[in-house]
């Protein structure tokens, strides 16, 4: 008899699941299915919450989620609050299993986590899957990928490189094996615990935010909500209205339902395979024809790869306070800072940008650009506190995408132009012309 255990990521899904097949393919007589939540009330080095309450709410629907699938296919999800390298060692140990199997995440702080727990005696089998593209398909090793997407994306293009086809969830799973319940107690679990873990995942985020009527993206919403249901149900009712024929000329919204896709929350927590979506998408296209729009969508799915790819190539260099540049950093204004973190620096479209961001943990693309560049290059700010800003809030929050974003923003990526400064008064010229979206937000 052989027991699996397997380690939910940011991967919280069934469908397209490489990981889960790889811990299925040697037909184990036991699987165990556990996720470990991130730290109740880990603070950052600049004197915040590392993870908000609004991204602590949408984690808590995605559990659920994840929990209730798995219960209909005759399985607790084990919903650990210990910290990996604590818990995950205990339950193998208490199973019996030597191997854990999950996602491959390839940042600093996951790469740490996978250390230990090999440190601590176990097998680690990764298996890389967040991307759409798989790294080895590519017309390079990732130590030769291109500096620049534009690049990157040409040369993908024209090798007509394929995405793998979507894998369907699987219909059944090994029974779980038996677990003592002091076991559980010590890595603080429970089985089917997905519901009962909600209160200490939420802590003090209230429904009432996430229902936020100005708020583009309202969590608590059924349409917004967290998991891989509603993250389907989304994604189905998007191509079933046209709407990837307007993105590309829509995109550029601050406010609304539909300007953009919306799929990035449900992306970022794995709820939603981007293989999944490009499938989708192409199948649309066949049925209503091939736009400037869909294209585009597809287009955003090849950068979200770009920025993964970069961390393949670059890892923990792409977390140095200079980055990938030699420029020195400037000082820290620990001051402005909190202005801009609070909306209050006098910039009436960054304030507002500011203030939608901690009211709702969500902003546009074009607002995330403005806001982040005003920190950079207007207040000097340190992109570093920036990016952790916009990582304790955002309820899409990708590491992978945020780092990349704040690095281009900062001029410390790949980009050759030295970073990239979005004046806010044009900007609100341009995109708010009749000051609606200031007016919104001119108070939390």
């Amino acid at each position: 008899m052989s027991t699996v255990l397997f380690w939910f990521r940011q991967d919280l899904r069934l469908h397209d699941q490489p990981a889960l097949q790889a811990a299925l393919a040697g037909g184990p007589t036991y699987l165990l299915p556990v996720v470990c939540l991130p730290p109740a009330a880990e603070a950052t080095a600049w004197g915040f919450e590392r993870v908000g309450p609004h991204r602590r709410a949408f984690l808590a629907a995605t559990l659920q989620d994840l929990s209730a699938k798995l219960a209909a296919l005759g399985h607790p999800l084990i919903v650990c609050r210990a910290a990996p390298a604590q818990a995950l060692p205990a339950l193998a140990r208490a199973i019996g299993a030597d191997t854990v199997v999950c996602e491959e995440v390839a940042t600093p702080d996951e790469a740490a986590q996978v250390a230990a727990l090999q440190a601590a005696g176990l097998r680690v089998q990764a298996v890389w899957h967040s991307s759409l593209l798989d790294p080895v398909a590519l017309p390079w090793p990732v130590a030769g990928l291109p500096g620049v997407f534009t690049p990157f994306r040409q040369a993908v293009e024209r090798a007509g490189i394929a995405p793998a086809a979507p894998l369907p969830a699987p219909a059944r799973l090994p029974a779980p094996p038996p677990l003592p319940a002091a076991v559980l107690q010590a890595v603080g679990a429970g089985r089917g615990s997905g519901r009962d873990a909600e209160a200490d995942v939420v802590g003090a985020a209230s429904v009432s935010a996430g229902q936020e009527p100005r708020s583009s993206f309202p969590y608590a919403t059924p349409a917004c909500r967290g998991g891989e249901t509603a993250a389907l149900a989304h994604l189905a009712q998007y191509l079933a209205r046209g709407l990837p024929h307007h993105y590309k000329t829509t995109r550029d919204g601050l406010t609304g339902r539909d300007f953009s896709s919306k799929l990035s929350p449900w992306l970022a927590t794995g709820a939603l395979s981007p293989r999944r979506v490009w499938a989708d998408l192409k199948a649309f296209e066949q049925e209503h024809g091939a736009s400037e729009g869909s294209y585009w969508l597809g287009f955003e799915l090849l950068w979200r790869d770009y920025f993964r790819l970069l961390h393949l190539q670059h890892g923990v260099m792409l977390y140095r306070a200079r980055g990938l540049s030699g420029a020195p950093l400037a000082p820290h204004d620990a001051q402005a800072f909190e202005r801009w973190r609070l909306g209050c620096t006098g910039e009436p479209l960054v304030d507002a940008a500011m203030r939608e961001l901690a009211g709702t943990g969500y902003l546009s693309n074009r607002l995330r650009q403005v806001a982040a560049g005003y920190l950079v290059h207007d207040l000097r700010g340190d992109w570093r506190a920036g990016a952790a800003w916009f990582a304790s809030q955002l309820v899409d929050y990708d590491p992978y995408s945020n780092q990349g974003n704040w690095l281009y923003i900062a001029g410390r990526g790949t980009d050759p132009r030295g970073g990239r400064r979005f004046d806010p008064v044009w900007q609100a010229q341009r995109h708010d012309p009749d000051g609606s979206y200031r007016r919104m937000w001119a108070a939390a």
